[in-house]
């Protein structure tokens, strides 16, 4: 069947885990909504309005290194509220397809109400619900490094890549904490102390080191054995609100589990602590400036 002729993006899924007698091995992916702090969903909207139209500008330039081709798919991981995948689309034209993937049933539905015609599925990085060699282009933005097995993640990713196809990732550079972050920390670090905002930090991106790293990163896509591998560091300048800022700040992996900790009465009075805290130090709007590794390779 010519490429731009599928007749509709479901598909694609399907029979990408074979066992003997042709019967799917693949179990179906536990979408249910996870009640907890390492869950996006009761932050989703304030990331699709403080964050996503931040977090596009690097999925941009991400998108635009693996040049996905008129006409042809791609698949977005952990796509959130799925703006990345609008942008694909347009990218690859109404005889493409862009799909995009994610966890969180909250950053879904707001994806889904901001964005209705994307195409958006609930699925997990490391069992995607994809035929073998389905895209042209896979990308994943800041995913890898939350990922506990994010070896069994790049497999999948690659397995749904076509030969020939590009795997895209970014991921947050390394570099000291600026002002802006090291204060957020501070507050928090009174809530919680150190070592659980420690144990936060390592459940929530265990794998943040390592993908700071320009070595490391490289040495893990061609370790899944992809090839013409190229990284690039860009910096990004976002200008905040204050009060947007502070509020964005609830959607990291310390915020949420600052709002899960702390009861409603409490979590107002936290809230207002970091609003003056903030006001005192930094002008307004916030400059936040912040350095990204974007990477692509070739599955061969």
């Amino acid at each position: 069947m010519p490429r731009t002729s599928l007749p509709a993006w479901r598909s694609l899924a399907g029979r990408s885990r074979q066992s003997e007698g042709g019967r799917s091995r693949r179990r179906p992916v536990d979408c249910c909504p996870v009640d907890d702090w390492r869950s996006y969903d009761g932050v989703a909207e304030i990331y699709e309005r403080v964050h996503a139209p931040r977090m596009i500008e690097p999925a941009r330039d991400l998108l635009a290194m693996c040049e996905p081709p008129s006409g042809g798919r791609v698949l977005d991981v952990g796509c959130g509220t799925g703006a990345a995948v609008a942008l694909a689309q347009e990218l690859v034209g109404p005889s493409g397809l862009a799909v995009g993937v994610d966890l969180s049933l909250g950053m879904l539905r707001v994806g889904a109400r901001a964005r209705p015609g994307a195409r958006l599925a609930a699925a997990s990085a490391i069992d995607l619900p994809f035929a073998d060699g389905t895209f042209d282009v896979v990308s994943a933005s800041f995913v890898l490094s939350h990922v506990t097995k994010y070896e069994t993640a790049l497999f999948d990713m690659l397995r749904v890549l076509r030969p020939g196809g590009r795997l895209a990732v970014s991921s947050w550079a390394d570099g000291d904490r600026d002002e802006l972050q090291t204060t957020w920390l501070e507050l928090v670090e009174g809530v919680v102390g150190q070592e659980l905002l420690d144990d936060v930090h390592a459940q929530a991106v265990p794998w943040s080191d390592r993908f700071a790293d320009r070595s490391a990163l490289e040495e893990t896509l061609v370790g899944a054995g992809l090839r013409h591998v190229r990284t690039e560091r860009r910096q990004y300048r976002w200008v905040y609100a204050l009060e947007e800022y502070v509020e964005g700040l609830e959607t990291w992996s310390t915020g949420r589990f600052v709002r899960s900790m702390l009861g409603d009465r409490s979590l107002e009075g936290f809230r207002r602590q970091v609003r003056a805290v903030f006001a005192e130090r930094f002008a307004n709007p916030v400059n936040d400036f912040r350095d990204v590794w974007l990477a692509v390779a070739t599955k061969p």
